[in-house]
């Protein structure tokens, strides 16, 4: 079969997801397309050029359930969700993303043009959308990316200094607090209460700016 850019990428993918971006190498990503490594380099010059296809392919692939007529709320918690799901199915490319391509959400891609649609529908004025969809994006990301690596659950047991389990609630709920903080919360509920929070916080400024308090959106 002739290579192509196509199949080059999904090879790629299969090779990220089973070792890694760093185990990724040209050499190995000719083995697993049974090619000649030089043959390779007629259709992407780098290693670096594989990942950013292997990365705007997985961006294409996206998918979402449309709700027009849902509440923009619940419209931008599905929305992450499915981005969250997409996440988890490519870990090791999208902690890679996520830190080393900046561009890897593009002006075109269905997840953008969808979370620009629902932040307008809101109630964002227009020339301030690109820049409220934006911060959504990096908060989501930074937790995407903290969840991914581990770092969310392994900061969620951290205690301040003196915080003591028996301080507050009954017995059976403190006994309960310290079988559970090895692990730390669920993800999905830290996941949810991120959501919560960002809609929280935009609620808040659309009504601020309706009232005449916030001259920012």
């Amino acid at each position: 079969m002739p290579l192509t850019e196509a199949g080059i990428y999904a090879a790629a993918l299969r090779l990220i997801d089973a070792d890694g971006v760093e185990a990724l190498t040209m050499r190995k990503l000719a083995t697993e397309l049974d090619a000649n490594p030089m043959s390779l380099y007629h259709h992407v010059p780098n290693k670096e050029a594989v990942l950013r296809g292997v990365t705007r392919m997985v961006g294409a692939q996206f998918r979402t359930v449309t709700l027009e007529d849902a509440p923009w709320q619940e419209r931008i918690r599905l929305l992450a969700t499915d981005f969250r799901t997409l996440a988890h199915r490519h870990p090791e490319l999208m902690i890679y993303s996520f830190s080393h391509q900046p561009d890897f959400i593009q002006p075109d891609d269905p997840f953008w043009t969808t979370l620009t649609a629902i932040v307008e529908a809101a109630g964002v004025p227009r020339p301030a959308v690109p820049e409220i969809a934006a911060l959504m994006v990096a908060v989501v990301i930074g937790v995407l990316a903290a969840e991914l690596n581990g770092s969310l659950r392994q900061w969620s047991t951290l205690k301040p200094p003196g915080f003591d389990d028996g301080e507050d609630g009954d017995g059976d709920t403190d006994r309960d607090s310290r079988e559970v903080a090895p692990e730390g919360p669920d993800q999905d509920h830290m996941f949810r209460l991120v959501m919560d929070t960002l809609i929280t916080g935009l609620e808040s400024r659309l009504t601020g700016a309706r009232d005449g308090r916030d001259a920012g959106l």
